[in-house]
């Protein structure tokens, strides 16, 4: 990109016009890092669903790529079956191997969410922990 035009002539305008195009556009290909979210699912599924899919709004509009398998396996795979339940967990702890971070939400930890935060403490991954209300809260 120049500042001048084809004439040759200096044009500032038309120069920060497009130097802000173009960072805008690499803004919106800039690298988004791959988060775990985990939040409870059974109970109330209907509302956990969609405090799920809030989270992962969420994680999107802070700039990543939300992963979150309680929101994909129970589509497909029964969730009262205890071995189907155990199966979808363990490709999920098998996901979150591919992951940068663990996103905690709730302020209640399940039985499957206390192993996925385990999984992510054996494997070193930095685990954040946020309220229902997407509030972050250090521990």
């Amino acid at each position: 990109m120049d500042k001048f035009n084809h004439e040759h002539y200096y044009d500032p305008t038309a120069y920060e016009a497009l130097s802000a195009v173009e960072k805008e556009e690499k803004a919106m290909h800039a690298y988004r890092s791959l988060v775990y979210i985990a939040s409870p699912f059974a109970g109330d599924i209907h509302r956990n669903i969609e405090r799920a899919q809030g989270y992962s709004r969420f994680a999107v509009s802070k700039g990543y790529i939300p992963l979150t398998p309680h929101l994909l396996y129970p589509q497909f795979m029964d969730d009262e079956d205890k071995e189907q339940r155990e199966l979808g967990l363990r490709f999920a702890l098998t996901l979150l191997t591919k992951c940068e971070e663990l996103w905690v939400f709730g302020e209640r930890i399940t039985d499957g969410m206390s192993r996925e935060i385990a999984k992510a403490k054996r494997r070193g991954l930095p685990i954040r922990y946020f309220t229902s209300r997407c509030e972050e809260v250090f521990r």
